[in-house]
């Protein structure tokens, strides 16, 4: 049974029943603190659709699922109908997903290569120190004129945010590998640069590149609401649709839906990166 130092006391808490239990409840103490104070705050706010009270946004998220939507498929050009609420985030994931995963995909490529190779790393620096500072979001006129107002574009912003938090993890990760590590392997004949970079390197790299990978999943729901900003269609959109309406609880609905799909997927990587680096 693992133990932990509880942060009132130097006493080890257990990480049995009671240990879960207690920080559990905690938790569960923390959230009722919260929703007391939401309550409160609205109850004293005027007008009152100014700040939605929590039981109004629960009526709203649940009418989110009580008429239907039509959407167009990407690509195949065919109609869904969905219930609304998981019609419109249907339409952010047709652009989220494929930004998250080439932006990675890229992010950690390069991140990877430049981490290992010295001369790349020299030729490309000064290049990522000149795009890095620019913020996702500045992007969106290019994006626009380049892609226009659809899923194309709002995928390209995401793009962008995903591949800078990956590239960094990737290459914080390469370059950090011990010098034991490389010449234990070069003592057992591993001789060649691309073996290396697979036998040794991205091993040990691989719970930095993992780390962010499960980052760049929350940012990019941050970065794909400012992405929809300009029309894109998806959750992002409605939330701003809704509150220029003054549906204020319909846009804390929306912020819900972002929340719990953000949950979802953050569990699921988590579950997979337990069994990636199941050997630590």
């Amino acid at each position: 049974m693992s133990t932990r130092t509880d942060t009132r006391s130097d006493t080890p808490v257990a990480y049995g029943f009671e240990g879960n239990l207690r920080r559990y409840l905690r938790g569960l103490g923390g959230l009722i603190v919260f929703l007391l104070v939401w309550w409160v705050g609205a109850m004293l706010t005027q007008p009152s659709y100014l700040v939605p009270s929590p039981l109004d946004s629960v009526r709203a998220f649940i009418d989110l699922f009580a008429t239907t939507t039509a959407i167009v498929v990407p690509v195949s050009g065919s109609s869904l109908v969905l219930p609304t609420g998981l019609a419109h985030l249907t339409e952010t994931l047709f652009h989220y997903v494929p930004g998250l995963l080439f932006g990675a995909g890229g992010g950690i490529g390069l991140g990877l290569l430049m981490g290992w190779n010295g001369a790349l790393d020299d030729w490309l620096r000064p290049l990522v120190r000149v795009l890095r500072p620019i913020p996702p979001l500045a992007w969106i006129v290019f994006a626009i004129v380049w892609f226009g107002i659809h899923h194309t574009g709002a995928a390209f912003i995401v793009f962008i945010g995903a591949f800078w938090i990956n590239f960094y993890a990737a290459y914080g990760g390469v370059e950090g590998v011990a010098g034991d590590l490389t010449d234990a392997a070069s003592t057992l004949g591993v001789e060649r640069d691309l073996s290396m970079l697979k036998l040794v390197a991205l091993p040990s790299a691989a719970p930095q590149v993992l780390t962010g990978f499960r980052t760049s999943i929350g940012r990019c729901w941050m970065i794909v609401v400012g992405a929809e900003l300009f029309g894109a269609p998806g959750v992002g959109y409605e939330i701003i649709n809704a509150s220029n309406n003054l549906a204020m609880a319909t846009s804390v609905a929306y912020m819900f839906l972002i929340s719990l799909a953000f949950l979802c997927m953050d569990i699921g990587f988590r579950l997979f990166e337990g069994r990636v680096l199941a050997w630590r």
